[in-house]
This record gives structure tokens, C-alpha cells and sequence, in this order.
């Protein structure tokens, strides 16, 4: 997969990530002090979706989720699905 780490990368408001965050930490049996990431990526490879967002838990083992969205589009379901599909 051929990503865009450059300085062109989508603009993300940071007040839309508190409320993701806080969905982790209801949805996933985590400790509320573990350190969550939320990374916005752009992807130029064919079939790649135009823009997913990585989540990375900080746990022991870290654990690493993928949505094929822009932060500013994960809804509180988005979270959800990625525990079941767990």
C-alpha cells in the first residue's frame, strides 16, 4: 500500500477526535489511562479508499484499527464494528 506521509495531508479539527476517543474508551475494556492514536492518511494506490484513519491502543501488545473514513465522518457505530469484527 503506497501511503502520502507529506505535508499534504487532510486537514483534521482536533475537537472531532475527543469524541472518538471517548467511544474507545466506553467500547473497549481499557484502561482509561492507556494512550490512544488517531491518524488521518491518504492513500494513492488504485483501490485504496481516498482517506482511512489508523487507531492504535497502546496496550500490551499495542492493538492497531483501521477505518476506511476521514476522522470527521467515524460515527459511535464505527467503533462498535470494530470490536465485533475483532
Amino acid at each position: 500500500m503506497n501511503f502520502s506521509f507529506s505535508n499534504k495531508k487532510p486537514p483534521v479539527n482536533p475537537q472531532l477526535i475527543a469524541p472518538i476517543k471517548q467511544w474507545i474508551y466506553q467500547i473497549f475494556p481499557i484502561d482509561p489511562d492507556t494512550p490512544i492514536s488517531l491518524s488521518q492518511l491518504s492513500c494513492t494506490e488504485a483501490n485504496c479508499p481516498p482517506i482511512e484513519t489508523v487507531i492504535s491502543l497502546m496496550t500490551m501488545p499495542p492493538q492497531q484499527y483501521k477505518i476506511h473514513k476521514a476522522i470527521a465522518d467515524i460515527d459511535y457505530e464505527d467503533i462498535t464494528q470494530l470490536l465485533l469484527d475483532k
